[in-house]
């Protein structure tokens, strides 16, 4: 009580108030002072749920005690290990945004933090996983039926079955709707005859589910199930790969494969369907790629720091410095970016021409980290032991594959400039690609003033 009194006495004095005012203001402020942290610059971590930030954790844990020591041996030997997929299944992160069917049904940004995690240690990782829950899942998921969804969604979740997404074709890369695969009708036995040939297929050689995408005789275009097994199909691996050599690539032919009627997909009858397959493995990539862009802006900072080149460190040299501080800030931006993109998706307000612009723009960021990241470490820099030649060699295919990056920027241009609105005799897309306006409000280009932001990303000197 005494206490009491004698601050109530204090406080009706003006002068006293002020004092005190002033001083709890001058506390508050000093610990409240925000400080620069070079691994968040933009404080991500504050945007995220408590369950992102747990399943993203968790998966880091299994990334880089489960994974990071197999990695070396298995791109130098061009090895898939299969019971990767297994485990993947066992922690649930395998068509991790299906609701149902065994499946965790997580927000798309918790997928897109998957995605980062795994390819921070290889991209042919993520592809992996990638094809399995975009490209084999979805399509299930979207366009199947239910018998179809019921035989193969669960198995695939687990990790039983693995999955591969048959478009590309040796003739027909970016021009799919030019496609030769066939599918002949035999109404009498209630099945299709598929002949044809994919090519740069994920999976293949190892897979046991084949969703492959053919040219009908009404000239639709429709997706059909093909189990390993069926007489006629074969799916050869692609050799001598310098990207990508820890994931399994080949073909699939098709000679005369029987595939049932209940087989097909159907919900799906045009380019639509495998379209909408690869807006979602596009938006996954965008995260992923820039896992592999900090896996070698870290790698790059901790070599200059402690590389000492006549008396000095390396990252005691302002071009050294200029070179982080442009790789810090395409990650940030970019990371920000696969964010505000992972809400609209969830919230359906994504257009493709929004998943074209980031995957392009991230893609071609992370390649040109991985190189600057390389040239930083000298000679050190092509020994597998620092990984990110790796890194590198592999963005290579990642930049092209799923849409490169002169035919996606091709698209969304279009779109912006009005020209597939007047072609279409008037389109509401341009308007929804305002959507995305708060990133695209952006400058994405090499920031010219960034006051200490190479100090501040290096830290203190040792």
């Amino acid at each position: 009580m005494f206490l009491r009194s004698v601050y109530a006495r204090l406080l009706s004095r003006g002068p006293c108030l002020r004092v005190l005012r002033s001083w709890g203001s001058a506390a508050a402020q000093t610990a409240s002072r925000p400080e620069f942290d070079w691994r968040d610059p933009l404080v991500l971590e504050e945007q995220l749920t408590a369950d992102e930030i747990l399943i993203r954790d968790t998966f880091r844990t299994y990334c880089q005690e489960h994974l990071m020591p197999r990695i070396v041996l298995a791109n130098r030997n061009e090895v898939f290990h299969r019971e990767i997929i297994s485990e993947m299944g066992e922690l649930g992160v395998l068509g991790p945004t299906i609701k149902g069917y065994g499946c965790a049904g997580v927000s798309s940004v918790a997928y897109g933090l998957l995605a980062r995690e795994l390819e921070r240690v290889d991209s042919g990782y993520r592809s992996a996983m990638s094809v399995q829950s975009s490209l084999v899942m979805h399509p299930i998921y979207a366009y199947g039926s239910e018998e179809q969804q019921q035989k193969y969604l669960p198995r695939l979740a687990k990790g039983e079955l693995l999955g591969c997404f048959g478009l590309t074709e040796p003739n027909h890369g970016s021009d799919p709707g030019s496609m030769e695969t066939r599918a002949r009708h035999n109404p009498s036995n209630r099945s299709y005859t598929l002949n044809g040939a994919k090519t740069w297929i994920t999976n293949s050689p190892v897979a046991d589910l084949f969703v492959v995408w053919a040219r009908c005789e009404d000239n639709c275009i429709r997706g059909f199930l093909l189990e390993k097994g069926m007489r006629g199909l074969s799916a050869p691996k692609i050799e001598g790969k310098f990207s990508l050599r820890a994931s399994a690539t080949g073909m699939i032919i098709m000679d005369d494969v029987e595939v049932p009627e209940e087989n097909v997909l159907p919900k799906a009858s045009s380019l639509a369907g495998p379209f909408g397959c690869l807006n979602n493995a596009r938006y996954g990539i965008s995260w992923g790629v820039l896992g592999a862009a900090e896996f070698c802006l870290h790698t790059a900072r901790q070599y200059t720091l402690d590389r000492i080149q006549f008396g000095v460190p390396l990252a005691k040299n302002q071009l050294i410095q200029r070179k982080l501080a442009d790789m810090l800030t395409e990650i940030t931006l970019g990371l920000h970016a696969c964010l505000q993109l992972g809400r609209l998706k969830d919230q359906d307000k994504v257009t493709p021409e929004m998943v074209s612009l980031l995957k392009r723009n991230n893609c071609g960021k992370a390649l040109d980290i991985a190189r600057q990241a390389r040239d930083m470490l000298g000679g050190n820099g092509i020994s597998d032991e620092y990984h990110v030649i790796r890194h590198a060699m592999n963005l290579e295919a990642v930049n092209t594959y799923e849409g490169g990056a002169q035919v996606s920027g091709r698209g969304f241009a279009e779109t912006s400039l009005g020209k597939r609105g007047a072609r279409w005799g008037g389109d509401s897309r341009p308007e929804s690609f305002s959507q995305l306006s708060p990133i695209g409000s952006m400058t994405w280009g090499k920031s010219h003033s960034v006051p200490h932001l190479e100090q501040l990303t290096l830290g203190p000197w040792k």
